[in-house]
């Protein structure tokens, strides 16, 4: 590429000159190429460890003038290609202009406007513009400045060109295509064996790769993202500090880096991608709105800053529980001064699109959450010593916060209020100029919410405003009197509510509340019923959404309602299941809202759809909120506070079940050796986590943990969980199997009680797990959380959110793992391959799927991975993929013929037509070829050559390669059979005849059990028998006709190319050729004269042998002509054209060459066995011109039947070894494997060579 001028003072250290003119020098850094002693080795290592490649590429060119010892370099290239096309461009534009200057000063002045003027054109065509040469000024600055004003914007922000520079080296030097885009490289160490190599890691979307070259040595190395199991960073006396990356096959280390932990936290995030993908088909996609930096960073890619900004964004929304889409814009350093502690909180102050947050430097001193839709004033406040730079904010509900220490307090004020202006229809004002609004005036609100479906909907058909679910939760509506025994526990109850009262009235009430240590301490102590759909709503972020969409909720019913789908026959099935014990589910009207909820939710979001358990969780929120508040609940828990938990493969709560194992190892190491042994752990805690323990613990207890989880997250989850089994220590350690331990612990959760509860007593399901004589111990509810705070409380949610990404990796790849047995145990009894050679071709079957993914080979290649679908059809490939694997796997290589018939095979398989195959029917095409008997084989071949495996054009083809151009259409009766015929059926008439024998008795018994009355089983097996595939015979095949035989004859030609047996094979296939002719010919006259006798009369013998002594002017020779030139085209190297009388021609006219194997003499009746019988048919009368003008064209009427090929073929030896020859998949597949897991472009121009002479 052309680059900046910069000025060179030793031109030839580390440099060889390969081209030179009087103002030019192309050289060749030392190391690269060919020869260059032990001084190119040391300079390639030099290059690899000081990354002196990737800020000097291996070829460059120079400029110098005269006698001056300065040059100037002004073009590099990363191949001889690149570099020469520069040269050559210097040489035709520049040379004759440059020997006009007389002032050295001015050439080199006139050199460098021209090559920053290159470098600009570059830059601008780089972007996708287009740059007439004869527009651009010769001044660079000028030529800048003139293509912004013309384009009108200027340039887009470029990643750094050190690291444009590494990526292309990575590119070289592991074959990426420039799909592939690098996000960061560093130095590091590769440790191979106890050897340290030390070289670079490039790490980019979809691979891991490194490379060193030390003293000649090399090391590559390529990883897939999504073939990784585990990454680990740890310090041992063999690898200090490194980093571990594990797959399933080996574990490779990494050490010395200048910065390990942004190095690891980069790793972390690209597997993440990868996993998500895997997951949910999720691929990455560059954020094209990423704000550019304020200043230029070095050697930071624009997707490391998307990354960066990715990465504080999941942090931001999971801190504060904001939605999906919201961005962090940035955040600065301040304090905020709280009224009630009356002291200013040191913390940080986070902007968004849509909030204002703050949250404290010490944990849970004080968290804020503002909604910008609630902000009414935003204004700059006096700046004094004791309050410096403050901000004032004042929201709808009559509350002002005041934040200071502000370092850039304008450019925030700016910021906020280009917030505020985006924000619909925002009823307020900036700097003190506000409206007059009453605290009752709601927000100003979107009136309609995102429409979900096209066409009118009935309103109120199922959801109205008027329904008592929508204005109440269900335990209001089926509240009974307390009884006189519970006053006590009333008044306790009242109590509570006045507590939040008190803090509403310190704290605030809302959105806007200050969250603190006193909040936390009032939720362990336990939500007041009447408060509690409230403060759910708040703690788990869902008000925020419902206010921000409203009657969202009333139009989704509408749509999803009356919609019949697996989601929602799930649901039917599940909703009297749903707390069938409590009063509000024993009726309509909590089934018909439950109901709703499920199915809005299941239209909403189509990927998770409906999963056991969301019927519990949502009932319970059904009781305390309205039916919208409930689904606006199920929202923040399915898809922010429970990630993945409720997908297909229930992911999510896969993953913190193994992060609970890991807990329990931590924490109690004794019980979890002894649970491991048992199996245990992994059997109970999915019910706990999946619902939340809503399903084994009774209701009055568990809610409270739902209360703590709204506010803490799964934490708290996790910390009652190894309370549970810390409290059942010493029992479970004296269990001796599974049966015992899930009893024990059973028990306990039965009797965990909330004695301060003003709701009747509900019957629990797990009840009768307590009966006995001597029941245990009551557990208070508030004991059990208060200990779980008091032992594990030191959980952090940070160290959660690390650990399920280590054990992330293990359950996706376990569950890829899981759905390879599933699709190979589903095909093993349909295939001849072994179990082991299955799942190898699964492997590469799903690699080639996703690789096409990510490099883009095709638009919908990503779109075809559904995680819903059945593990057999997740994956599936299109024909340019099914026709790699092909040439690599099949067992019939047919040389430049194999694309053609991989092309022919694959249409034969996509038997739905929707370009696509699954890993099935891929098997299926490679069993028929690897397994199959000789008629199978054969019936595959056959099958290849007719439709819809030949597609018209290549029907069109092979007219176009016999000089053929149909005149009649006329479709014609198929002829009767032949000789050949009885041949034929005389070879396969055993075992047909059996089946036809069989299938008469069971007609006969049939008929017999006709008579007798019929009851259901009889129709169910006539229903199974019809639902049966039938099995194809050979005589259901269609007949072939001389344009596909041709075909056929083409690709049996390229087949035995290559094959040890060549010359035999030819022989065989010709002697076959020529006895499929004469059959056809023969069935063609048996269909012309069939309408002249009542029966089929065979032909005498001298007229079948009449075709052998004449020459080829009749039909019989016209068919030998066709299939000679088909197969002269048919070759797969076409030899040159050479003059008359040459001495290649003479060669070729006295070698065995395949060409003149299939030529028309070796079509001769000398090449038949002599106990083949030929059958053939009385030659054109006359045989004039104009018969031997038809001699050339292919015949309409001509046909053959599959059992005439078998027949043929079953009278060569030579053929018949071919087909019934075994072949070794494992071999093939050993090969695939072999290569470089990434598929290099195919690309020569490193290696063109040059000499050093000029032009």
């Amino acid at each position: 590429m052309w680059i900046t001028p910069e000025e060179v003072l030793l031109a030839n250290a580390l440099w060889v000159s390969e081209r030179a003119n009087p103002y030019f020098i192309l050289q060749r850094r030392k190391g690269h190429g060919r020869g260059g002693g032990i001084t190119g080795l040391l300079v390639g290592t030099l290059d690899v460890v000081l990354d002196s490649s990737a800020r000097v590429a291996p070829y460059r060119i120079l400029h110098q003038t005269g006698e001056s010892q300065i040059f100037w370099n002004i073009a590099c290239g990363s191949s001889r290609k690149e570099i020469t096309e520069h040269w050559e461009w210097l040489e035709a534009n520049l040379l004759q202009t440059l020997s006009i200057f007389d002032n050295d000063d001015d050439i080199t002045t006139f050199v460098k406007g021209k090559i920053q003027e290159n470098q600009n054109v570059h830059i601008i065509r780089g972007e996708g513009g287009s740059v007439s040469n004869d527009n651009v000024p010769c001044y660079f600055y000028d030529g800048i400045i003139a293509e912004e004003n013309k384009s009108g914007k200027a340039l887009e922000d470029e990643d750094p060109g050190k690291f444009r520079e590494a990526e292309l080296k990575m590119r070289k030097l592991f074959g990426m295509p420039e799909e592939e885009k690098l996000v960061n490289y560093y130095p590091c160490s590769y440790w191979k064996g106890r050897v340290p190599r030390q070289g670079w890691i490039y790490l980019s979307i979809n691979h891991l790769c490194f490379y060193s070259f030390l003293l000649g040595k090399e090391v590559s190395l390529v990883v897939q993202w999504m073939d990784i199991t585990q990454l680990d960073k740890n310090a041992t006396l063999l690898f200090p500090e490194s980093i571990r990356v594990s797959t399933r096959d080996t574990e490779h280390f990494f050490s010395m880096f200048l910065n390990i932990n942004e190095t690891f936290k980069l790793m972390e995030q690209l597997a993440n991608i990868a996993m998500r993908q895997l997951l949910d088909n999720e691929s990455f996609a560059a954020d094209r709105s990423l704000p550019k930096p304020c200043k230029t960073l070095k050697n930071v890619s624009t997707l490391k800053r998307d990354l960066d900004a990715r990465a504080k964004n999941e942090r931001y929304r999971a801190l504060f529980r904001l939605t999906q889409d919201e961005r962090l814009d940035g955040h600065t350093d301040c304090t905020l001064w709280t009224p009630f502690a009356k002291m200013h909180v040191v913390g940080q102050m986070f902007v968004s699109n849509n909030y204002i947050c703050f949250a404290s430097r010490e944990e849970d001193l004080c968290q804020l959450i503002i909604p910008l839709r609630e902000v009414t004033i935003v204004e700059k406040a006096d700046s004094s010593s004791v309050l410096p730079s403050p901000l004032s904010i004042s929201t709808k509900n009559k509350m002002t916060f005041l934040f200071a220490n502000l370092k850039d307090r304008d450019f925030l004020v700016q910021r906020i209020s280009d917030f505020l202006q985006r924000t619909p229809e925002r009823p307020c004002s900036l700097n003190g100029q506000c409206e007059n609004l009453s605290p009752s005036t709601p927000p100003s609100l979107p009136s309609s919410p995102p429409v979900l479906g096209t066409g009118e909907l009935p309103q109120n058909k199922h959801y109205s405003p008027s329904l008592p679910t929508a204005k109440q939760g269900l335990l209001r509506i089926y509240q009974q009197d307390v009884p006189e025994e519970l006053g006590p526990k009333v008044m306790r109850e009242k109590m509570k509510e006045e507590s939040w009262n008190i803090h509403f009235f310190e704290f605030g009430r809302g959105v806007c509340m200050y969250r603190t240590s006193k909040t936390r301490e009032l939720v362990l102590n336990g939500i007041p019923e009447s408060l509690r759909g409230e403060l759910w709503l708040l703690f788990s972020g869902a008000q925020n959404e419902m206010a921000t969409h409203p009657g969202y909720y009333g139009s989704l019913v509408e749509q999803a309602m009356g919609k019949c789908t697996l989601a929602t026959e799930e649901i039917e099935r599940d909703l009297h299941r749903s707390m069938p014990e409590h009063r509000a589910f024993q009726n309509e009207m909590g089934i018909a809202a439950l109901r709703r909820a499920l199915t809005a939710y299941a239209y909403r979001n189509p990927g998770i759809g409906y999963c056991q358990a969301m019927n519990i969780v949502t009932s319970v929120l059904l009781l305390y909120c309205t039916e919208e508040e409930a689904f606006w609940l199920l929202v923040a828990l399915c898809e922010r506070m429970l990630p993945d938990y409720y997908n297909t493969r229930v992911v999510g709560a896969l993953v913190d079940q193994g992060v609970f194992e890991e807990l329990t190892r931590e924490c109690l190491p004794l019980l979890y050796e002894h649970m491991q042994e048992l199996g245990v752990i992994s059997t109970i805690s999915l019910s706990w986590f999946l619902t939340l323990f809503l399903s084994v613990m009774p209701f009055d207890s568990a809610v409270l943990l739902v209360d703590c989880f709204f506010y803490e997250g799964i934490k708290v989850i996790f910390q009652v969980s190894l309370a549970v089994l810390h409290a059942n220590m010493d029992q479970l350690l004296s269990c001796s199997d599974e049966g015992e331990a899930m009893t024990i612990l059973g028990r306990y959760l039965d009797n965990v009680v909330n004695k301060q509860t003003v709701s009747p007593p509900i019957p629990h399901l797990h009840a009768l797990l307590t009966s006995g004589n001597n029941p245990p111990p009551e557990i208070d509810i508030f004991e059990l959380i208060k200990s779980s705070y008091e032992k594990f409380g030191s959980l952090r949610a940070d160290v959660i959110e690390q650990m399920r990404f280590k054990q992330r990796l293990k359950v996706i790849q376990l569950l890829e793992d899981t759905a390879k047995r599933s699709v190979v145990r589903a095909i093993m009894t349909e295939s001849a391959f072994s179990i082991e050679e299955l799942e190898e071709l699964y492997v590469l079957f799903k690699a080639k799927h996703i690789m096409s993914c990510y490099w883009g080979a095709s638009s919908t290649a990503a779109e075809r991975h559904d995680p819903s679908l059945p593990y057999l059809e997740q994956y599936r490939i299109d024909c340019e993929q099914f026709g790699q694997l092909f040439s690599a796997l099949a067992p019939w290589s047919c040389g430049l013929h194999t694309n053609t018939l991989a092309s022919r095979l694959f249409r034969l398989l996509d038997q739905n037509k929707d370009s696509l195959i699954n890993f099935k029917e891929f098997v299926t095409g490679l069993s028929g070829m690897y397994h199959g008997d000789m008629t199978e084989k054969l019936k595959l071949l056959y099958k290849l050559h007719l439709p819809p495996a030949l597609c018209p054009d290549e029907a069109e083809s092979a007219l176009e390669a016999t000089q053929f151009f149909t005149d009649d259409d006329t479709p014609q009766d198929p002829p009767f059979l032949s000789h050949l015929d009885f041949l034929a059926q005389e070879v396969t008439s055993g075992d047909e005849l059996k089946e036809a024998g069989d299938a008469s008795t069971a007609g006969e018994t049939d008929e017999k059990k006709e008579e007798k009355p019929k009851d259901y089983k009889y129709y169910l097996r006539m229903w199974a028998k019809e639902r049966e595939p039938k099995k194809e015979s050979i005589k259901d095949l269609p007949w072939m006709n001389q344009e596909q035989f041709i075909e056929m004859c083409k690709t049996l030609y390229n087949m035995f190319s290559e094959d040890p047996m060549e010359q035999e094979l030819y022989h065989g296939i010709a002697t076959v050729a020529s006895l499929l002719l004469r059959i056809g010919e023969v069935g063609k006259k048996f269909t012309n004269n069939g309408s002249k006798k009542a029966e089929p009369q065979l032909p005498a013998e001298d007229e079948i042998l009449q075709p052998e002594r004449e020459d080829s002017s009749g039909d019989g020779g016209s068919g030998q002509s066709l299939v000679c030139k088909a197969l002269a085209e048919a070759q797969l190297e076409t030899p040159p054209p050479t003059a008359p009388g040459s001495d290649e021609e003479a060669k070729d006219d006295t070698s065995i060459s395949s060409f003149s194997m299939v030529s028309v003499g070796s079509l001769q009746c000398d090449d038949i066995a002599e106990d083949t019988i030929l059958i053939g048919c009385v030659s054109g009368v006359g045989g004039d011109g104009a018969d031997r003008r038809r001699g050339s064209l292919p015949d309409a009427d001509w046909s053959i039947t599959f059992e005439q090929v078998l027949a043929s073929f079953l009278t060569e030896t030579s053929l018949v070894d071919y087909f019934e020859k075994k072949h070794d998949i494992q071999s093939k597949i050993t090969a695939c494997k072999s290569l470089r897991a990434v598929e290099r472009q195919t690309s020569t121009s490193s290696d063109l060579d040059f000499s050093l002479s000029t032009h």
